[in-house]
């Protein structure tokens, strides 16, 4: 089982990914100014925004590296061009409409440090206006090719308050291993946005790297802040296919194949239902180019199915039902 480096984890880089975030950007900014770990440092990573956060950016934080794209390259994209600005040992990803708790990164930093077997951290995100309520405690991914936010609008009641062993994190709020991702490879950037967490996390197990939660990172979010709409609701239908068409190895696909049909088949009758609605139809149409791709996705993931590093029954434990 591979094991991180705990040689000079404290210096940190936050990766933030933004297009035409200027409303929400300060409040992620500041927040990231009263960080207790002071070791860090931000690069933010523009999709060629218009609204006016390049010029909030020059004005207001110097501190920030700022990467302008000349056209907006989704999150994966912009995440990547962070990624590989930096030369730290730990790469922390930030949503731009998020505040992040003074303790945040000292959470994540502390969890990487007790836990050398995990390739990441996942954070407790809350919902920014509601901040008793869970927007995830990391990933979980289930038996039918579904993937989730464990504790999605629960209310916080202390039931997600222990460190453990989760299938992965939710790349909103989120930290990552260097070495681990010069092994595994850095977000695919074909997905553009949403369920590249999910596939990242899928090679990572493979790989033998462990995700870690860590319930004293805490981060608040606006969801849907800044990404919403018939656009997520396509490239969910599209990606969460090809998240299954790429890792899902092939012994476990083909015991849980009805899982997986009937799932699939839920996600088309209820989209078919609500058709009149304009995010119904994104979702049934990238569904439906998931489909037709899978064959590609396939052969593109096989080279991390076939090195895989852990066992059928391991994968079984992650999955639930």
């Amino acid at each position: 089982m591979p094991e991180g480096d705990r040689s000079s984890l404290a210096c940190v880089s936050v990766i933030i990914p933004n297009w035409n975030g200027a409303e929400y950007l300060p409040a992620c900014l500041d927040s990231l100014r009263k960080q207790t770990h002071e070791e860090h440092r931000v690069i933010l990573v523009d999709n060629g925004s218009g609204d006016g956060s390049l010029e909030l950016l020059s004005t207001r934080y110097p501190e920030v590296q700022v990467i302008a794209l000349p056209e907006n390259r989704g999150f994966a994209g912009a995440v990547n061009v962070g990624i590989k600005a930096s030369d730290d040992p730990v790469i922390a990803l930030l949503n731009n409409d998020t505040e992040a708790d003074s303790g945040w990164l000292t959470a994540l930093m502390k969890a990487m440090e007790a836990y050398p077997e995990a390739g990441s951290v996942a954070s407790k995100i809350l919902l920014f206006d509601r901040r008793n309520v869970f927007h995830s405690a990391g990933d979980y991914y289930r038996s039918d090719g579904t993937p989730g936010n464990r504790g999605v609008w629960q209310e916080d009641l202390g039931q997600y308050n222990r460190e453990e062993m989760i299938f992965g994190a939710c790349g909103g709020a989120a930290a990552y291993r260097r070495p681990m991702l010069e092994d595994i490879g850095l977000f695919e950037e074909s997905f553009f946005a949403f369920c590249e967490d999910v596939d990242l996390a899928w090679r990572a197990q493979l790989a033998g790297y462990k995700c870690v939660y860590a319930p004293q990172a805490i981060v608040y979010h606006r969801l849907s802040a800044t990404g919403g709409g018939t656009t997520a609701s396509y490239f969910t239908g599209r990606n969460t296919v090809w998240v299954m068409a790429r890792n899902y190895p092939q012994n476990l696909l083909r015991r849980n194949w009805p899982k997986v049909l009937l799932a699939q088949t839920r996600i088309a009758v209820d989209a078919l239902r609500a058709w009149r609605g304009e995010a119904a139809r994104a979702r049934l149409r990238g569904q439906w180019d998931g489909l037709r791709s899978w064959g590609r996705l396939h052969l593109q993931g096989q080279p991390a199915r076939d090195q895989r590093r852990v066992s059928d029954d391991y994968l079984t434990t992650l999955l639930v039902d």
